[in-house]
Formats: C-alpha cells, structure tokens, sequence
C-alpha cells in the first residue's frame, strides 16, 4: 500500500500572512486584530493560518525578528566589506532608509508593538538591536574623535530616529527625493558630510512612491 502524500504547502502562504498581519497591525493596533483576521486578509480560510503560527504573538515575534534580522545581515556585511568608514557610514544610513521605505508597515509595528512581545522574544530582539548600534557606533567612533563614546550613540540614535521620522508621516515624495532628504539629515546627525551621489541614489532606487501611512 503506497503512503499517503501529504498535502503541499503553498511557500508563499507564510509571507502573505505576515505582510497582511504588518498591514493590519499598522493600522489598527496589535490588540484590536485577531488571528481569523489576519488569515482572511492573507487569503487563507479557517485554520490555516495555525499551521504556521501556533498565536498573535507568534506572527508579531516572526515579523519583528524578519526586520531586524534585515537590519542586522546588512550592516554586518556593510561593516566587513565597506573598506572605509566613511562609506561604511554612508552605506548603513542608506540601507536604514532603504528598508523604512521599502518595509515601512513593519517598522510601524516594531515602534508600537515590540513591547507586546513574550518576555523572550523581547530580550533577544532588544539584544539584536544593540548589536545593530553597535556596528553603526563602531563605523562612526574613526569619524568623530572629537566625541566621547556616550556622545557618538546619541548621534546614532538621532541619525537613525530621522530616517523613522517617515514611519507616521505621508510626504507624498517621490521615492528618489524623499531617500536623498533622509540620507541628507541622518549624516547632518553625525555631523558627517553627505553621501556620494551614488549611494544616494542606491538608496531610492527601484521603488515606488511612498506608502501611505
């Protein structure tokens, strides 16, 4: 007796099923949205949704850990390959801009969500988060010897915080323009000259226009 082939699952299921939780969370807050929800926006009926988040939290620690794992590979990468700091600078700040454009729902829910997270999956996201720090810290230390530690992760932080500054507010830019804005005021944050035009454009390039919020 041959054995029963078990069913196939569509690849794609799961990650419709985060891009609609991240677009439902954004908008109407982690609490109000529930799992039935999000399975329907992401086109799946019933339980469908359980077969690759056993809960909420579950989807919500998935699609927070994805941004920050983004966030992560790439710096680390830039950090190795970049072969100065001063473009290892540049190149973090356009990456950061790249994915609060390109993956700005799920950003929206990392600033308003993260805190909803089990006790675990907070401590190892807020770990990975300090280690992103840390490698924009190690790129910008060469730059400004004129500050003491402390006084570089407060540029850090401000550089970063004005690339989310787009998180919760719609320009209506074009894509190219808004990159080159937000890359312009993360390096005036550092206190560092503006990036080469072409990571400028490597920033905006290939995207539509801006999401509305």
């Amino acid at each position: 007796m041959e054995e029963a082939q078990r069913p196939r699952r569509d690849p794609a299921r799961k990650a419709r099923i985060l891009t609609a939780a991240a677009e439902l969370i954004a908008r109407n807050g982690y609490h109000t949205v529930g799992m039935a929800e999000i399975g329907q926006a992401a086109g799946i009926v019933g339980s469908g949704i359980y077969r690759h988040f056993d809960s909420k939290s579950a989807i919500l620690a998935e699609l927070l850990e994805q941004v920050m794992d983004q966030l992560s590979t790439a710096a680390s990468s830039i950090v190795d390959e970049a072969g100065d700091d001063r473009r290892a600078v540049s190149e973090l700040i356009a990456n950061h801009v790249r994915i609060a454009i390109h993956d700005r729902r799920i950003l929206q829910v990392y600033h308003r969500e993260a805190r909803n997270l089990p006790e675990n999956d907070l401590r190892r996201l807020r770990r990975a988060q300090r280690h992103y720090i840390e490698d924009w810290v190690g790129a910008v230390a060469p730059l400004r010897t004129d500050l003491a530690d402390g006084e570089i992760r407060v540029l850090v932080h401000a550089a970063i915080g004005s690339v989310q500054s787009i998180l919760f507010f719609n320009s209506g830019l074009p894509v190219p323009r808004l990159a080159a804005l937000l890359v312009g005021a993360a390096h005036a944050c550092l206190g560092l000259d503006a990036a080469s035009p072409a990571i400028v454009a490597e920033a905006g390039e290939d995207w539509p226009d801006e999401q509305g919020a």
